[in-house]
Parts: C-alpha cells; structure tokens; sequence
C-alpha cells in the first residue's frame, strides 16, 4: 500500500480541501464539475470517480460514493483524512408519501437508519441527523431556484429489491411492515446512503447535508396515479451548488 494514496479513492493525501460534494452514481461527478470552477479529475477507481476544483477560491472535490453505506462510509472517510469538514450529498430517491411528485426535491433533516454501516458507528439510538447549517442553506437554494421541495425524515436502506419486490422476500413480513410503518410515520422517501453519512459525519466531527430528487413515487403508482419517472438532477445539481457557495462564503465572512 502507498501511504501517500488514499486505499480506496486513489488520490493523493496531501490535497488539504475542506468541502465536498457526494454523488452515489460516477456518471454523475462530471455533472456536478461542470458547476464549479477549474475541474480536475484526480481518479476513477471502482465505484469512487474525484474530481477537484473550486467555489469562490475556496478548493472543492466531488467524489462518488457508489450503491450504499459501505462504500459511502469508506469515501467520507477517506475524504476526512485529507481536511474535508463539510459535505452534500445529491442523491436521488423514491418518494413515500402522496404529495410528493416525481421532480420534488427533498431535504432531509434526518434518516431512519435501516441499514447496518451505521451499527458499526453508533449505537441504533442514535439519531442520523443532518447539520442545522446545510439544512438551512440547502432550503435556501431550493427557494431561491423556485423548486418544490419537502424537508424532513427519509428512510435509507440496504436492499433496493427488498423496497420492490417485497414480497419476493422470505422476510416479507417484516419489509412491508416497516414501509407501512415509515408512511404512517411521515417519513418522506427511500434511499441507500444518508444514514451511513450522516453517521459517519457525527463521528467525524463533519457537517453534512443531503439534498435528493424525487425520481418516482410507488404509493402514488399504487393510488392509480400515472406520474412520469423524472431523471433530471440538473436543477437538484444547482441547488446543491449554490448551497455549498453559500456556506463557505459564510465560513469566510463573506
């Protein structure tokens, strides 16, 4: 192993950044680049592409963090050992309850933890909780770009097909249970990562937020409303953007 290259990012550990952007999906970083200024790609290894540049002077790095909390977990915390102290994630999700519709944005504040990275961090009491901070500058965006966006708990998950194909499942009984149960308890939407990072990020000291686009919502397919899938973050991309601006020229005393 080179103790100069980060395991698993394989970039160098001597770049000192101090906010990052966190896609799950690769295709994704180059997206999000074209946002920031001077984009340089560092490396593409496994499901982990980086790039760096800046906002306002200030250096930035946009590294995916594949499918989940494993992998999620180990970029952040690859990501804290080179100076990254804040982070957004965009992500995108299933929405849950009836009134959001494909293209939504939302903002968690929180996420069920129902997956296992964060047991290995924290114990099940803890809450995976979003920095007031990001919070506050991600609604700020959302309003400023005119989105529609919704904030509050999400759920994130380790099975996509256990949220799909439930009952496919032995332990069916158990996942239709807990979705029934999440609704009912307000809970907005399902993905795989928040919890890990939001976890990681207490443990870490790190302030993070999450900002996810709503590609379809199954309780309203299963309501008999016929909603297109949406695929286009461009507009979750600027909010997200424009909320990290927002937060280093605070961090700057601008």
């Amino acid at each position: 192993m080179d103790n100069k290259i980060l395991f698993h990012l394989n970039i160098k550990k001597d770049i000192d950044v101090h906010y990052a952007i966190l896609p799950g999906d690769p295709g994704r970083v180059d997206k999000i680049a074209a946002y920031i200024d001077s984009p340089v790609l560092l490396a593409s290894n496994r499901e982990f592409r980086s790039v760096l540049g800046s906002i306002d002077g200030e250096k930035v790095i946009i590294t995916s963090t594949g499918i989940g909390g494993p992998s999620a977990a180990i970029a952040l915390e690859e990501l804290y050992k080179i100076g990254v102290k804040n982070i957004i994630r965009i992500g995108t999700c299933g929405a849950m309850q009836q009134n959001i519709v494909p293209g939504d944005v939302i903002i968690p504040t929180a996420a069920v933890r129902m997956e296992g990275t964060s047991r290995e961090y924290a114990p099940i009491e803890f809450p995976a909780a979003a920095d007031h901070d990001m919070v506050c500058a991600l609604v700020s965006s959302a309003k400023q770009l005119g989105l529609t966006y919704h904030t509050g708990i999400v759920q994130s998950k380790d099975s996509f097909y256990g949220q799909h194909c439930p009952e496919t499942m032995p332990v069916s009984y158990e996942l239709k249970q807990k979705w029934q149960a999440w609704i009912d308890l307000g809970v907005l939407a399902s993905e795989m990562e928040t919890a890990a990072l939001f976890t990681v990020a207490h443990t870490r000291r790190i302030r993070a937020g999450c900002i996810l686009h709503a590609l379809w919502n199954q309780e309203r397919k299963a309501a008999g409303k016929c909603d297109p899938v949406d695929f286009d973050l461009d507009v979750t991309i600027r909010a997200a953007v424009n909320a990290l601006k927002a937060i280093i020229g605070d961090d700057n005393g601008k």
